[in-house]
Formats: structure tokens, sequence, C-alpha cells
């Protein structure tokens, strides 16, 4: 039960799944050794007991996982009508209770367009069209110290790559603006880190941290180690985060809907570099 005046959250079950396992491999030398490894475990989504689907996860926030799937595929539409999301890792399945059930969802399931995230990614109904209609709001900026000193906050941050490999990463960072370059410190810091074996499972638990914890994107950055495709671009925009930043590249129709959501995205960043592909009308260097 929620406390009286709290923002409503549904309930969920802790079920969270160990990201790295122990095994023993040989090293070129023939020796034997104890490493690291990621995890990854299939996870078949119910919504009202009907199975929708079924991700493979490395397990570590399930159930964020689940309602930033359906945030970001528009199958619910706000948080408070998600009733309980309940794991149950014995049968490798998430159950989502709505609360007042889902409207046509045998036929916004039924057309799926198949993404490039990693062979798993899929967008239900008509997403590809709707975002035609999307248009992020105008205002926000990004300076060139604050991207700066988000890299160096994602390059110190303790990962489950640098652990085992084998993950994408994905982060929500703030955006506090600093007209000098040179002093980046403190000008960005992550609010949730989120590794998976599918650069999708990031963005969409993230989505779903944003929903459960009411973080709007609106002036926010979201950063991500794997590559800028449309179905990056759309969640990014679906969250009206104006900001998308990554240590790759970009394809060309990620590249087109950004131009036409008004998103400044930002590929190749890795220390010093980048490479501003749209929206630099938000951003801002050292004039």
């Amino acid at each position: 039960m929620n406390a009286p005046n709290a923002p409503y959250r549904p309930v969920l079950t802790d079920a969270a799944r160990p990201a790295t396992f122990q095994v023993r491999a040989l090293d070129e030398t023939g020796a034997p050794r104890e490493t690291a490894i990621a995890g990854e475990h299939p996870l078949t989504l119910y919504i009202d007991k009907h199975e929708l689907l079924t991700i493979m996860t490395l397990g570590a926030a399930p159930e964020a996982l689940a309602i930033g799937y359906l945030r970001n595929q528009r199958l619910i539409e706000r948080i408070e009508d998600v009733v309980s999301v309940q794991v149950d890792w014995d049968v490798n399945a998430v159950a989502v209770t709505t609360r007042y059930g889902l409207k046509d969802l045998e036929a916004k399931t039924t057309k799926r367009t198949k993404t490039t995230g990693c062979g798993q990614g899929t967008v239900f109904g008509e997403l590809m069209d709707e975002i035609d209609a999307v248009r992020l709001p105008a205002g926000a900026t990004l300076s060139r110290a604050t991207l700066y000193a988000l890299l160096e906050r994602v390059r110190g941050h303790d990962t489950i790559y640098k652990q085992a490999g084998a993950v994408h990463g994905c982060a929500l960072a703030t955006n506090n603006p600093n007209e000098n370059p040179d002093e980046a410190d403190g000008t960005s810091e992550i609010l949730y880190f989120v590794e998976d074996v599918g650069r999708h499972n990031a963005v969409d638990a993230i989505a779903g941290m944003m929903w459960l914890d009411r973080i709007e994107g609106g002036d926010k950055i979201f950063y991500t180690t794997g590559r800028l495709t449309s179905e990056m671009v759309i969640k990014a925009a679906q969250m009206e985060i104006p900001f998308l930043v990554s240590r790759s590249g970009l394809t060309q129709m990620g590249y087109e809907i950004a131009q036409k959501v008004g998103m400044t995205m930002i590929g190749r960043a890795t220390g010093k570099h980048y490479l501003l592909f749209t929206g630099a009308e938000r951003f801002r260097g050292d004039d």
C-alpha cells in the first residue's frame, strides 16, 4: 500500500538475478583461471494473463524492464494503470496486472516490426508511423562541459562490462550546463546506469525506473554504449529526452528520425572526442 500523499507505485517483486557468474576457462598458456561471465535468462512477459513475448535478459532489473517495455511500446499510457508486476524465476516469467485491462491488445500486437536490437528488437503497432508526429520541446541546451562531464562519469563507473563483457550499458544523466568548458566536474550526474545483454533492454529498464520515480526526460541526457538505431531514437523521443549520446555510431534511419523529432544526437563520444550529428542548435561549444 502506498503511504498517504506518496506517488503511486504498483506492487512489485524484488527479483533481481546475479549479474555475473564465475566459471573456469583456460587462458592462452593453457592455464586454468576463474573468470566472470554475464548472466542471461529468458523472461516471458504476460500482461493480464496474455503472453506477449519472451525477452533474453541479464535479470538485474526485471520489474523495471517489464514496465519500461510496455511504456515504450505504448501498450500502457500511465504508471497508475499498472496494479502489480510479479517476477517468478522458477518459471522465468513476469506477470503484469493492469487496472482496467488493455483495449485492442491483440490488434496492437499483431503488427510487428523487427528492429536491429541484437536479434530481439520488436516494435509493436504503429509506433514507426506515430513517430512522425513527435516533436521534442525546444528550450533545453547541452554544453560541451556537460558532455565531457558525463563521459568522465561513465568512464569511472564500475560496470559489469569491465568484469565480464558481453553487455551493453545505458545511463540517464542530469544536464547542468556550465559556461566554461574547462570546468566539467559536477556538471552531470548519473541518475541510473543499467546494463543488459541487449541495449534495448537497458533502455526499457531505464524507462520503467523513470516512470516509477516520476523522473521527467525533458532536460536529461541519455547515454548508451550501443549504436544509435531507429529503435533507440524512437524510445528516447518517447521518453521526451532531447539529448542522445553514444560511444558508438549511428544508422541512417536513426539519423533521419533524430532530425525529424528535433533531437541532439552525438556519436563516437569518448574522452574529448565526439561527432555532433543532429540538433546543433541545442549544443553549446566554446563560443
